[in-house]
């Protein structure tokens, strides 16, 4: 069945339209950008690259309790008035 595929009448007929669709003038340049692209693909098929990733950077423990405290949501005037109030009417 693949074996009828590449017939000479077939690969010419192929070839005469691929002539007709770009030109004579852009064939060679097709080629060779189809050659290039093959080698590059090879290339990186046989290519051994190891890809390391690197640790986060560690902060200082200083910095840490300065990021939690502003981390902490902060209340409006309104609010922190309120809250003392609401306290003593449970109590």
């Amino acid at each position: 069945m693949l074996g009828e595929l590449f017939q000479p009448m077939h690969l010419l007929l192929v070839l005469v339209i691929a002539l007709l669709l770009f030109g004579p003038g852009k064939l060679p340049q097709i080629a060779a950008n189809l050659g290039k692209s093959i080698r590059e693909f090879k290339g990186a098929l046989s290519a051994q690259e190891e890809i390391t990733v690197a640790p986060p950077a560690q902060q200082p423990a200083q910095a840490q309790p300065a990021q939690a405290q502003a981390a902490q949501p902060v209340q409006p005037q309104a609010a922190q008035a309120e809250a003392p109030k609401q306290e003593q009417k449970s109590a």
